[in-house]
């Protein structure tokens, strides 16, 4: 007889349960049924692994109304993705992995298109046109932070092209609908390649300095900081949404359980990890037809995962969030900056933002958005857009 790890002819059954265990016996009987028991001075515990034939398995399931084994009910206890990856009682009819990158594989694309910058090929999103009378100074460009993408800004992008700016917002490399490399074949995920690989893309789409810069979130968001203070020449004005900006900003666990080798590597793959971390830092929860969006790519392939378990182990926090601290300092940096932040930030709290403006009162304009959390630009974007169309 042939066994399998999960099939329909095995069953599990717990006999009885009372306290702590001492060491197991095994006994066999003639009826091509194995007992397990677990026997000690307090506890007996007797677990029954059961044979039964095809035709038996067939007859029980038809009369059994136990909901089959879902190998996805593990990652369906968030509220926005229960349904999203739950298997059917007949997954080939509705809702399997399959059909679902089906149904959701052309969204999230707004305003969007594939760019390539040397060998690498970015997705980029762009709304409105330069205005002549403001030159490169109408130009804004939106970094966003990990594990997330650049659909977070669609909103505000196309309510600051209506007020006459020409907006840029790319996936980051291993992130969204951008490439993703495999590490070790061209691209490391390490803070220098983001940065080289930034400044080709702002070369071919033609980007010229001074421009606006818009950055938030964790990891790639901080190097789109630490971008920042190697380019000050090339930035006229510096808005700053949710970001760790300080020595003693906490890190997040989910990228501290990217850094645990397995744990990182089983924690990568989970499809519904963008829109889990977005609302373990807000007070909302995102609609179905968004959080498709920031499953998305977990979902189509393997490699948006592994290209975030790479940055989160190549970054060093404290050297990073050091040299954010200090570089926009006073003494250090004299561009103006908007402080833009989310008052229910379950990640990072209001006096970290405080903090950061203290270190640079004169250069750094600390607005408090009320309501809003971790993504101002996903929970409220028209608070987002009020504050930059008053700071630009």
């Amino acid at each position: 007889m042939a066994w399998t790890l999960i099939s329909p002819s095995l069953k599990l059954l717990q006999r009885s349960t009372m306290s702590n265990y001492n060491y197991p016996v095994v006994t066999s009987n003639n009826n091509s049924n194995s007992h397990l028991q677990l026997v000690g001075s307090k506890r007996r515990v007797e677990f029954q692994v059961c044979a039964s034939s095809s035709g038996d398995s067939k007859n029980k399931a038809k009369n059994d109304d136990t909901p089959d084994f879902n190998p996805f009910g593990f990652v369906t206890d968030n509220p926005s993705s229960r349904s999203a990856i739950q298997l059917p009682e007949i997954p080939a009819e509705d809702g399997n992995v399959g059909q679902m990158l089906y149904r959701i594989e052309d969204k999230g694309k707004e305003y969007g298109s594939f760019i390539r910058s040397g060998k690498l090929k970015w997705f980029v999103r762009e709304t409105g046109s330069s205005d002549a009378r403001l030159g490169p100074r109408s130009t804004i460009v939106f970094l966003h932070g990990a594990p997330t993408q650049s659909y977070s800004y669609r909103v505000v992008m196309a309510q600051m092209a209506d007020a006459g700016f020409h907006c840029y917002a790319p996936d980051w490399i291993g992130f969204g609908f951008s490439d993703k490399p495999q590490p070790g074949y061209g691209f490391n995920y390490t803070e220098e390649e983001f940065h080289s690989a930034l400044d080709k893309l702002l070369e071919t789409l033609g980007i010229e300095s001074p421009f606006f810069l818009v950055v938030q979130g964790f990891l790639v968001g901080s190097y789109g900081l630490t971008w920042a203070l190697k380019n000050s020449e090339r930035i006229s004005k510096l808005a700053i949404l949710n970001s760790p900006l300080i020595v003693g900003s906490k890190v997040p666990g989910l990228f501290n359980q990217l850094r645990i080798p397995l744990l990182g590597e089983f924690t990568c793959q989970n499809a519904i990890m963008a829109e889990r971390f977005i609302e373990g830092g807000s007070q909302y929860v995102l609609k179905s037809e968004k959080a498709d969006v920031y499953r998305l790519p977990y979902l189509a392939s393997s490699g948006p995962g592994f290209a975030l378990l790479e940055t989160a182990k190549k970054i060093n926090f404290k050297d990073t969030l050091g040299r954010i601290a200090s570089g926009f300092s006073a003494g250090s940096w004299d561009k103006p900056i908007l402080l833009a932040w989310g008052m229910s930030d379950k990640y990072l709290r209001q006096p970290e933002a405080e903090e950061f403006q203290k270190g640079n009162p004169s250069y750094v304009k600390l607005k408090l958005l009320e309501g809003a959390g971790h993504m101002p630009q996903e929970d409220w974007p028209e608070k987002v857009v009020d504050a930059l169309k008053y700071f630009l």
